[in-house]
């Protein structure tokens, strides 16, 4: 026995992909520009923004083929369909803001022990060109970040990508007015460690809705104290509460029943606990497995 229950919303599906496509074509030409002006210059900030801008573009691409997969319709194979690619890019973007964030220290580090002489007339131009076209992007993608993993991945490699455009024209207008070099070094230490932090912190998030865990927000005492509250209950016992995509909340379990009850009767028992459950824990997708005075283990988390 099972119930669900499904919130879907296709309208914001379809600007997602147009924003994404948007933003993917936006960003190779930034990356193009800032490589020709960083090697001209020989700005290790405009080279770096450069390649935290290539790296937005594949984390855009991947973004973009996982969001068209997660669409995808169910088959006998692929019985969840591929809705969790979203989760796998989210991982693989998180993954790439980190080991590009320690590369980038790398460089720095190395740029204060052999110093190099910038022309910093080209680094504020092509820092104001990438101010204005990741600004653009990030305006794009900001609501669904909210909504969505792979989209915040997304955003963020945007949203970091603005800010060090940002640094790097301060950097530029230092050197042009004060000739202080040894600021670009500095900045890209400091985009490099902002990357670490927010690549981290999403990396942890992918990988735990990956591994399955329960959601941080769902208290599963909680849940088990308010099913109890249903008549006709007994015990809600062997749980498992996840996250199949950001959208869908799934909860299986076993449960006791007072009486032996017909099957319709278990079916206004079940809405009961699916209305409960989508209502107060956002939980969409209910899987019950009916039993009563079944001899097996009894506690709220059983190992297999």
């Amino acid at each position: 026995m099972s119930g669900h229950h499904h919130n879907h919303r296709i309208h914001k599906h379809e600007i997602e992909g147009k924003n994404l496509l948007f933003s993917i074509l936006l960003n190779t030409l930034i990356t193009i520009a800032q490589v020709v002006g960083g090697i001209i210059s020989g700005s290790l900030a405009l080279l770096s923004d450069a390649l935290h801008n290539f790296s937005d573009v594949l984390s855009l691409v991947i973004s973009y083929v996982a969001h068209k997969l997660s669409r995808k319709k169910a088959t006998i194979s692929q019985t969840f369909g591929l809705k969790r690619s979203e989760l796998v890019a989210a991982f693989v973007n998180s993954l790439t803001l980190v080991i590009v964030a320690f590369y980038l220290i790398y460089e720095a580090i190395t740029r204060f022990f052999d110093p190099v002489i910038i022309k910093p007339g080209l680094v504020i131009w092509f820092s104001i060109l990438g101010i204005v076209a990741n600004g653009l992007s990030v305006l794009l993608l900001k609501k669904d970040a909210n909504h969505n993993l792979n989209m915040k991945s997304a955003y963020l490699h945007l949203l970091t990508d603005m800010m060090a455009s940002i640094a790097v024209l301060a950097g530029g207008l230092m050197m042009h007015y004060f000739e202080m070099y040894w600021v670009d070094a500095v900045l890209t230490l400091i985009i490099a460690i902002y990357l670490v932090v927010v690549g981290v912190d999403l990396l942890i998030k992918a990988t735990k809705m990956l591994m399955l865990f329960t959601p941080e927000f769902i208290d599963i005492k909680a849940i088990v104290r308010e099913v109890h509250k249903i008549d006709g209950v007994n015990k809600l016992h062997h749980i498992h509460v996840w996250h199949l995509n950001e959208e869908e909340l799934h909860l299986e379990a076993h449960l006791d029943c007072t009486h032996d009850i017909t099957l319709s009767q278990f079916n206004l028992l079940l809405q009961d606990i699916e209305d409960m459950l989508y209502d107060k824990f956002g939980i969409n997708h209910v899987n019950i497995q009916p039993e009563f005075k079944k001899e097996d283990p009894k506690d709220f988390i059983v190992q297999d």
